[in-house]
């Protein structure tokens, strides 16, 4: 009986550590950040990413705390409908390897995809400024851009270096 307690002890334990992702990141350091989300599970490293990436935005656009759930709420909405949006053009190809009609076709899908995140991106920013001033918005496309800048000056670039950190993708 002691072994059966002891055991569902150690499990509630493990269980509980699991859970616990109220840590205070700023006073840890690299290491001891990198080790708990290397331990994270893949939507547990998503839901934080997620609620970093949000304080982050609200924080920068100094959202008025009564505004905040509604803005983070259409905020996802915007990025997930995003993401949609952008899985409909496969950039995972050479466009040496195709054809002149592979490359035209591949060519137009590239403008119509950068044509619906353009007119998802007004959309969302008319939603947006029901909720927040249209400064606030445009904060928010301009931060949207430099954190993106950010992140393709650290993603390694494969192929020997052919994809270039300035390539835009639609």
């Amino acid at each position: 009986m002691k072994k059966i307690l002891f055991t569902l002890f150690i499990i509630y334990s493990f269980g509980l550590n699991a859970q616990r992702t109220d840590y205070d990141w700023k006073k840890m350091d690299p290491k001891q950040r990198k080790e708990i989300i290397n331990n994270l599970s893949p939507e547990e490293r998503k839901n934080l990413l997620m609620k970093f990436r949000n304080n982050m935005v609200m924080d920068n656009l100094d959202i008025d705390p009564s505004d905040k759930e509604e803005f983070t709420d259409i905020y996802n909405e915007y990025l997930e409908s995003q993401k949609q949006i952008k899985s409909q053009f496969n950039s995972d190809f050479s466009p040496e390897n195709l054809s002149d009609e592979e490359a035209k076709a591949k060519l137009q899908q590239s403008f119509e995809v950068g044509q619906k995140l353009l007119d998802n991106r007004k959309k969302y920013a008319d939603k947006m400024q029901k909720v927040i001033p249209c400064q606030k918005v445009l904060k928010l496309f301009q931060s949207e851009g430099m954190m993106r800048d950010k992140m393709n000056e650290r993603k390694p670039h494969g192929n020997n270096g052919s994809n270039n950190a300035s390539r835009q993708n639609p």
